[in-house]
């Protein structure tokens, strides 16, 4: 694909190491090459793009890297922003698409179109007898899933898009949240083949918005909640178990590719491994657990009650390491959010693990261990959602699991 003349501002401008594996990657943050994909994509389109924002990458180094942009143009022109996709695979020639046309989410064309949307509601969920339906975007990862928000009148549904092949373990995940001390989403309509599920809305604010605001929640419902949760493996349990050891060695592979051209980067990187190396390959469940517990996750309910909006990755698990991924979350947002609250994150961090400690009774060392795995995962966000200093951003993130480690 020939770059054109003139190309549209890329941003953030990052430069990215090179993928031996995947020889078109660096094409991925080009601005001539993504200015030109762009405009074959938008051919109605009478002008190029003012500028290019880079939204979101998921790279499995040697393998696959997915690309989201938005495209954004001069407000004179009085056209609305676009979001696109491009792929790279491992012997495949790079290939390019529009939102909603995910190859992976064949749902999503149908789910995100007001007009189609509305007939798929009254199919699968009820017949609400409107001819209107307004759909939000709520969160789009390109090639894996979607969270759509589908209004009828004051009816609001979540629909959840994912690959047909995963709607299955989703709602077996969902019984042990149900099961729970805390409040589960009504699962309302289900639409398999397209892999859509609509979830009822629940009323509540955001725990993370909360703690932001200096809003300390009562931590007592959230560990309450937890403990019927954690319910010990006896045979029964669904889901598939946690792979702790898959997920680790992609951040790893990850992170290592990414600290190429820091020696500092590397060196962290190395000490960290040799740190988790023997845990991660010794882990095993214990209990069902939701593995991927965080604070953006939890609503706080009027009564004071919690509810958990997530759940895909519910199944066989480890207590402690669903309460290392909420303190992890709530350390790295302390390192690097806003200054003014910064003091109101560590507040809810130190009160979580200290009452979490005395409920449970477990080793503080067993739990920063868990934390600091948990921790180097979400150091992947350096590269997920770049910005200008993502270098720097990446030694002090993992020099933070370091300091967890102790």
């Amino acid at each position: 694909m020939a770059s054109p003349a003139t190309s549209a501002r890329l941003v953030p401008q990052v430069e990215l190491p090179e993928d031996p594996g995947l020889p078109d990657f660096s094409r991925l943050m080009d601005p001539g090459w993504v200015g030109s994909a762009c405009e074959q994509l938008f051919p109605e389109y009478d002008l190029p793009p003012e500028q290019i924002r880079v939204r979101q990458i998921s790279h499995t180094p040697d393998r696959l890297a997915i690309v989201s942009y938005v495209a954004e143009w001069a407000l004179d022109a009085y056209l609305p922003s676009q979001q696109f996709i491009a792929r790279v695979e491992r012997d495949k020639p790079a290939e390019t698409f529009r939102f909603p046309n995910d190859p992976d989410l064949p749902g999503l064309p149908h789910a995100v179109d007001p007009a189609l949307a509305i007939e798929l509601v009254n199919r699968h969920v009820l017949a609400v007898g409107a001819r209107r339906l307004r759909v939000e975007v709520v969160r789009y990862r390109a090639g894996n899933r979607a969270v759509l928000r589908h209004s009828v009148g004051r009816m609001r549904f979540y629909a959840r898009v994912m690959r047909p092949a995963a709607v299955r373990d989703f709602l077996a995940n969902w019984e042990p949240i149900a099961r729970s001390g805390f409040v589960a989403p009504r699962i309302a309509g289900c639409w398999s083949e397209g892999g859509v599920v609509w979830m009822s809305e629940i009323p509540g604010r955001n725990l993370r918005e909360l703690i932001l605001k200096d809003r300390q929640p009562d931590l007592a419902p959230i560990l309450q909640g937890l403990a019927t949760l954690w319910r010990p493996l006896d045979g029964t349990a669904q889901g598939q178990p946690f792979n702790l050891y898959g997920a680790y060695r992609r951040a790893r592979r990850s992170l290592w590719h990414a600290a190429q051209g820091s020696a500092t980067a590397k060196r962290h990187v190395r000490e960290i491994a040799a740190a988790l190396d023997p845990f991660v390959e010794s882990w095993k469940p214990t209990a069902t657990a939701h593995n991927d517990f965080y604070d953006d996750q939890i609503l706080v309910l009027p009564d004071g009650g919690m509810a958990l909006v997530d759940f895909e990755e519910t199944g066989p698990g480890d207590p402690m390491l669903d309460a290392g991924n909420f303190t992890a979350h709530l350390r790295w947002r302390a390192q690097f959010g806003r200054r003014a609250r910064n003091d109101a994150t560590n507040v809810c961090l130190d009160a979580f693990r200290s009452a979490a400690l005395e409920r449970f009774g477990w080793d503080e060392h067993d739990l920063r261990l868990r934390e600091a795995v948990c921790l180097f995962r979400v150091c992947t966000n350096v590269v997920r959602h770049p910005q200008a200093d993502w270098r720097a951003r990446l030694e002090a993130g993992l020099s933070l699991v370091r300091e967890t480690l102790g």
